[in-house]
């Protein structure tokens, strides 16, 4: 099965923002770039298709916005551009639960909060490798 790609540093971000919001969960829209369209931060990504979709920013979190959000719905996110979901379960429990928002990628981090503490699972719920990419989004690349 193919293995879920994530910069290094999404990943520690929302290990952060899972931090913060302990005890509630956290639950974040993210996104995915191209490989050959990041800018590496320790070698370069020679391993990686050009082509190959890496989780490398989030849209952050508008808790209790309504005018964003109409029934659990962010209406904020760009259609088609939301390529995943971070959860956090401060529970403890790193498995999809029935009340995760399931996307084609889902990324659920347990405490203590570590990036390899962070499990990756499909749309089904299937476990997937999680590869973290030492590199980050350019400019052009970020979500608006």
């Amino acid at each position: 099965m193919t293995p879920v790609y994530a910069t290094r540093a999404l990943v520690d971000v929302l290990c952060e923002l899972a931090a913060d919001d302990d005890p509630d969960a956290v639950s974040v829209r993210l996104a995915a770039a191209p490989a050959g369209d990041l800018r590496p931060t320790d070698g370069d990504l020679t391993g990686l298709d050009p082509e190959t979709p890496v989780l490398s920013e989030f849209y952050f979190p508008d808790a209790g916005d309504a005018l964003t959000s109409v029934f659990g719905v962010d209406l904020a996110a760009p259609t088609g551009q939301t390529a995943g979901r971070f959860v956090s379960h401060p529970d403890g429990n790193p498995d999809v639960s029935v009340t995760d928002d399931l996307h084609a990628t889902l990324l659920v981090a347990v405490p203590p909060w570590e990036s390899d503490a962070v499990r990756a699972y499909d749309r089904n719920g299937s476990r997937r490798d999680l590869v973290l990419v030492a590199a980050e989004p350019t400019e052009s690349d970020a979500p608006r």
